[in-house]
């Protein structure tokens, strides 16, 4: 048979199981990528599909620029689900996260990868960079409902904005690994260099042209006169143009397009905190999301099955994932949060929802892509042993959790509705009406 009809049925059956599955799984100790991986896997099963399974690096390019475009709609979808204003004690916990946490991640999963795994300090440092950021895809069954629907927690709202943040906060550091490749002696210069455009220079283009981009558009959607204004086509397709506008002009500036997208979406929301049309966007952004993601994670359980992912995985990479994610994460997460006047538990969950996924997939592949590393594969096998710990881990864990937490702390959230009985559970649907 045809592989091209082949694949069209198959595309045909995820577009549907995007819709069905998430409503199945709402009330397991399941999670949606879990299955999309298992999927993947099983399939290879199939010969016309094995044939087409592959290892990342195989296509590397392709690999970067389809993690890349998930990762970018997922960043619109979360900028747009905050509620709360940006501010210095309103977004305290996240400051936090990012120059604390992230940072501590950084330094001890380089070390890590060094002494474990062997790698110097480019390779090293890449690994830890793709690895630190929490995913703003994988993590949105821990993050805040959507607009306008009261369900912005502090636990939720860290997890949401430092996923949000990090995701574009993680690239400098990969920046610094390729440029360790290319020198033969990173000395100070280098280390100027690195510092002034990287670092300042990328973030603040990514921050003041997401926030100019974003309010101009806002302005158009909001206050432009009646019959003209953007938000009157009702049409949540606007969010993809947004999101690849900016994107492609933060880029083009030379600045982090991840950080502009973010922050374009919370100056939108800016611009007319309230109106119903966010509820439009954030859905189909939400919903492409959900698609993209399937996509990949089909595809990611294909790598492991029948595209040797795991091929070269030793018993010091299992260790590393291990470490990562159940020393590494939560100590600095809980070491930045120490005098934040939060409650243990809600620490505790913050620091341990650290979900690694396909913001890593991308950020190896962009810079094996861009220099040469040694031991990629070691590199390929550690990253994607902890994206696969991580979303059988937390996608089991975050049900159960965030119930016991939502009940005790009389949120009325959805994850403490699920334990109600079904006439009592109060939709978002219900809910906007």
């Amino acid at each position: 048979m045809d592989t091209y009809v082949i694949v069209l049925g198959g595309f045909g059956a995820l577009v549907l199981l995007t819709a069905w599955l998430p409503m199945v799984l709402r009330q397991l100790p399941l999670s949606l990528p879990i299955v999309c991986v298992g999927i993947g896997a099983a399939l290879t099963g199939i010969p016309t599909v094995s044939d087409v399974a592959f290892h990342p690096r195989d296509h590397i390019q392709l690999v970067e620029r389809l993690s890349e475009f998930v990762v970018i709609v997922s960043l619109m979808g979360a900028g747009l689900k905050l509620d709360r204003m940006v501010g210095w004690r309103r977004w305290i916990v996240t400051w936090r996260l990012l120059g604390v946490a992230m940072p501590l991640t950084i330094l001890a999963l380089a070390a890590l990868a060094s002494v474990l795994l062997g790698l110097g300090a480019a390779s090293a440092i890449l690994l830890a960079a793709a690895l630190a950021p929490t995913d703003p895809v994988l993590a949105s069954d821990v993050q805040v409902g959507p607009p306008l629907q009261g369900q912005e927690d502090e636990m939720r709202f860290a997890l949401t904005s430092e996923a949000g943040l990090n995701d574009g906060l993680a690239f400098p550091f990969v920046h610094l690994a390729i440029a360790l490749t290319a020198a033969g002696a990173f000395g100070v210069p280098a280390f100027a260099e690195w510092l002034t455009v990287a670092v300042v220079w990328k973030i603040g283009v990514g921050v003041v042209l997401g926030a100019l981009i974003g309010r101009g558009i806002g302005w158009l959607a909001f206050h432009l006169p009646n019959p003209a204004r953007l938000s009157r086509t009702g049409d949540g397709l606007v969010a993809l143009g947004i999101t690849c506008l900016t994107y492609a002009a933060v880029e083009m500036a030379h600045g982090y397009g991840f950080v502009g997208v973010f922050v374009t979406a919370l100056a939108f929301r800016s611009a007319h905190r309230g109106h119903d049309y966010h509820h439009k966007m954030h859905d189909y952004a939400e919903e492409l999301e959900r698609l993209l993601m399937m996509v990949l994670l089909v595809g990611l359980g294909a790598a492991v099955a029948g595209g040797s992912l795991l091929a070269d995985l030793t018993w010091e990479g299992a260790a590393f994932a291990a470490l990562a994610l159940f020393v590494v994460r939560p100590v600095c997460g809980w070491l930045s949060l120490l005098g934040s006047g939060r409650p243990a538990s809600e620490r505790a969950v913050i620091s341990f929802f650290g979900i690694r996924g396909l913001g890593t997939i991308y950020y190896l592949a962009y810079g094996l892509h861009h220099a040469e590393f040694e031991k990629a594969e070691i590199l390929w096998s550690a990253a994607g042993l902890t994206i696969l710990v991580s979303i059988f881990l937390h996608g089991v864990t975050v049900t159960p959790v965030l119930r016991f937490l939502d009940r005790r702390s009389g949120r009325d959230t959805e994850s403490a509705q699920l334990g109600l009985p079904l006439p009592s559970i109060v939709t978002s649907g219900s809910r906007r009406r």
